[in-house]
């Protein structure tokens, strides 16, 4: 038998991929299961993205293999998109690299710069792919504590408190996934300057800044990040996009440089219909986030009185596509979300697969009708006047 690769051994098949199996299996059996676990958007992107996407399908050429580095007209969308909206002017053509999605520049990114034996500094709770990527690149992981007591913010003294010989990179994520802890100019500076101090280079991963949030902001903001830091972000939160599999890295011209020498290994352009939707949706205006936002703040008041009724506990003031609720004490996070599958028929994502310090949270996501999220309260509500 054939032995798959050694880099395996320290990596699992991803929770949803595997949860989700479960779910289909339930849905099988005629269980009416609401999904609150995933942050794929169930809403539209703009029509003016569908409408280009149609048009681009048509025309000569369209089916061909296109540009590594993204089509000029992407590139310059996106350097207008910062600088409208987070006041960062870059280089369209040496800043600016869009990719199928930012996962698929965590990969990229992690093997532009990570040799075996390096080491990675990663949140926990955090995002699982940084994890994953990182062990698959055999380096060493060395993660940071995020905790309500710190607001869910990087305590730089306790990360110096361990041994930063060899770290290469440091993962942040503001706004935090699953936390929804929003970032300020003082928190990326602090950033900034504990990686200049210790010689590592920060990616900060931003796909939900205009989430139910009034103030989205960039790392390269930051005076000097652009000695030290990059940026991913996505159109998949911000326009609904999340099936398209369009991203972007921006940065210093060199960094971006490295990381085409990986992602021209590794896909052969995206399609020119999707590049040509991307322009449109980042040309939108300011009114497409209210409105979408709307719709996001009344779902959110009900995941509210979802977690209310569960007897958890949440932060009001958090932004993002997800509410990140305590649960009552003595309860563990696989246990509660299993228990919510098979009595309630809802899905929702434990917070141990973020990490350790999630163990005691539950994650719902806010890409859920209101329609069904009623249905839910109604369950709820229910069973505690049955219980009452």
């Amino acid at each position: 038998m054939i032995q798959k690769a050694d880099r395996l051994s320290n990596v699992k098949e991803y929770y949803f991929s595997k949860k989700l199996r479960e779910v289909d299996a339930l849905r099988k059996e005629g269980r009416e299961i609401i999904n609150m676990a995933i942050g794929s958007p169930d809403l539209s992107p703009p029509d003016a993205v569908i409408k280009a996407l149609n048009e681009t399908a048509n025309t000569k050429g369209a089916h061909q293999y296109q540009s590594y580095q993204g089509i000029p007209e992407l590139r310059e969308a996106i350097a207008n998109f910062y600088l409208k909206h987070y006041r960062v002017s870059l280089n369209p053509y040496q800043e600016i690299l869009p990719l199928m999605g930012s996962k698929e520049g965590i990969m990229h990114i992690s093997m532009a710069f990570l040799n075996k034996g390096d080491s990675v500094l990663i949140p926990d709770p955090g995002y699982p792919s940084y994890t994953s990527v990182s062990n698959l690149m055999q380096a060493n992981i060395i993660s940071y504590n995020l905790n309500a007591s710190n607001n869910w913010l990087p305590d730089y003294k306790e990360i110096e408190k361990q041994d930063l010989t060899g770290v290469k990179l440091m993962w942040l994520n503001y706004p935090h996934m699953p936390t929804g802890r929003n970032a300020t100019k003082e928190h990326f500076t602090k950033a900034v300057n504990f990686a200049k101090k210790h010689d590592i280079m920060l990616v900060n991963d931003n796909p939900y800044s205009f989430i139910l949030n009034d103030n989205p902001l960039s790392i390269l903001e930051t005076e000097v990040a652009r000695d030290v830091a990059i940026e991913l972000n996505s159109l998949s939160k911000t326009f609904n996009m999340a099936g398209w599999r369009v991203g972007m890295v921006v940065g210093k011209g060199e960094i971006i440089k490295s990381i085409l020498q990986v992602k021209s290994n590794m896909d052969s352009g995206m399609f020119l219909g999707i590049q040509k939707g991307a322009v449109e949706a980042l040309n939108c205006s300011k009114d497409w986030f209210k409105e979408l936002n709307k719709t996001y703040i009344k779902r959110r008041k009900i995941v509210w009185e979802i977690f209310d009724k569960l007897g958890c506990y949440y932060n009001k003031e958090s932004v993002g596509l997800f509410v990140w609720a305590k649960l009552p004490k003595g309860r563990s996070a696989i246990e509660f979300t299993d228990q919510l599958l098979k009595e309630k028929n809802v899905f929702m994502t434990p917070g141990s697969i973020f990490g350790k310090n999630g163990k005691d949270y539950v994650r719902a996501s806010l890409c859920v009708s209101e329609a069904d999220l009623n249905k839910l309260l109604l369950r709820l509500t229910d069973q505690n006047n049955k219980n009452g």
